[in-house]
């Protein structure tokens, strides 16, 4: 399938990292765009790749993107979230 570029958008990417517990806070997991950024506890009824998808949609919520996301995961182990446009 050919590679399909949305033209004339600018879309951003969103990264979530888990955080560990500290001394304060329990796990969590954060959400960046350029947008904004979210953070989000640990849900231990999730597994990993939910509980990431769940930061992402925190942030979506809290800029109001409404659009479809898709997942993937660098090599290095980040995971990383872009918007599939409404046609």
């Amino acid at each position: 399938m050919p590679l399909k570029i949305v033209p004339q958008q600018s879309l951003q990417a969103i990264t979530t990292k888990y955080h560990g517990p500290g001394n304060v806070r329990g796990s969590r997991v954060t959400a960046k765009a350029q947008a904004g950024s979210v953070s989000v506890e640990w849900n231990s009824a999730l597994n990993s790749d939910e509980n990431h998808r769940a930061a992402a949609r925190a942030l979506c919520a809290k800029v109001g993107w409404t659009d479809t996301l898709a997942h993937g995961v660098t090599s290095d182990g980040a995971h990383v979230f872009v918007q599939i446009p409404s046609e």
